[in-house]
């Protein structure tokens, strides 16, 4: 199946919300993982979302070239092509996208999509996300508002962050900020929701924190309070009726207790994103093959080596299958196994 459309992503996001299921929402940074994750959604049945960072989007187009927003083409124009030979739906999502790199990350897929629209294509990607949470929330709507306008004229969905996830994740260092920082309020929800729900027509999901910290933590070392999600929630649902229940999104959910994941389901998270756990699964099997073929990938001492160990494909096909291993178990830790809309 073609990667989802508008009509289908919405109802993948309203299915996983009435059912108190997530979507693994996957970073890929290559040909390789992208297929690597692919793989791991068809195999747990599961729709699924993929996503490049600003990071991943300069890496994917080479240390050549550092373009974040043509690299994120070729990996969504590869998608594209793969995505049809799977039997479940995938969006296309963009991730973590700071004000200073809305220019020449973001707006620059937007407009790629503009033309492709003209061209009676379907959109390149289905989802954005701005991260405005350096700033104060004022001034992270007074650029969300207008960039939600633009996304919602292209049927695509935006996503924006209230709060500060902490840790470290793709050059962005948050590991200082003050821990009020890192809990987002009642107050805080409903006034995203109050400027983004004025848009006409269109679509959000917000990544409000909880005490989510991005990078690499041993289970049980990361404390949340999903219960903030609740309390946000029926502030919004309060004034505004049980319809106004928000798409939340959680952020930096390594370490995290599953029991903590499992709560924040039935508070309207349906998309957690998931990076350093499938990074780690992509490498593991690379290290294995290195330790146990190291005098087959390595010429040492005027020896030849063996092709067959040092050819990329050999460790990279494995790496594709321990990466593509994990997002079942994503795909298993947010309930989400086994449910795929596709021929429903």
């Amino acid at each position: 199946m073609p990667v989802a459309d508008f009509k289908t992503y919405c109802q993948m996001l309203d299915t996983a919300k009435r059912n108190h299921f997530a979507f693994p929402a996957i970073n890929v940074s290559s040909i390789t993982t992208a297929n690597a994750v692919l793989k791991g959604f068809a195999e747990a049945k599961c729709d699924g979302i993929i996503q490049v960072s600003t990071g991943g989007g300069e890496f994917a187009s080479g240390t050549a070239v550092k373009n974040m927003a043509l690299g994120a083409i070729s990996i969504a124009q590869h998608i594209h092509l793969l995505a049809d030979q799977y039997d479940v739906y995938i969006a296309l999502h963009t991730d973590h996208c700071t004000p200073g790199k809305l220019d020449t990350f973001v707006k620059p897929l937007i407009n790629e999509t503009k033309k492709r629209r003209a061209k009676g294509l379907p959109n390149l990607f289905n989802s954005h996300m701005f991260d405005g949470s350096e700033l104060l929330l004022d001034e992270n709507m007074k650029i969300a508002v207008p960039l939600l306008e633009e996304c919602a004229a292209c049927e695509i969905i935006l996503e924006v962050e209230a709060g500060v996830v902490g840790g470290e994740e793709d050059g962005v260092n948050n590991e200082d900020t003050p821990a009020e920082k890192l809990y987002t309020t009642p107050e805080d929800m409903l006034y995203v929701y109050e400027k983004l729900n004025a848009v006409v027509n269109s679509r959000f999901m917000l990544a409000a924190t909880f005490g989510n910290v991005h990078g690499v933590y041993k289970p049980g070392n990361v404390k949340l309070t999903p219960h903030i999600l609740k309390e946000g929630q029926a502030a919004v649902m309060q004034k505004y009726g049980e319809a106004a229940a928000m798409d939340l999104v959680f952020h930096g959910g390594s370490g995290s207790d599953l029991s903590d994941i499992h709560e924040t389901l039935d508070y309207g998270v349906i998309k957690m994103n998931v990076d350093t756990d499938t990074q780690y699964a992509f490498t593991r099997p690379i290290v294995e093959h290195m330790f146990k073929n190291y005098d087959g990938v390595l010429k040492i001492e005027s020896e030849v080596g063996n092709k067959k160990f040092y050819d990329p494909r050999s460790y990279n096909k494995k790496a594709e299958v321990g990466m593509a291993a994990r997002v079942v178990i994503a795909a298993e830790d947010l309930r989400a196994k086994g449910k795929t809309i596709f021929g429903s």
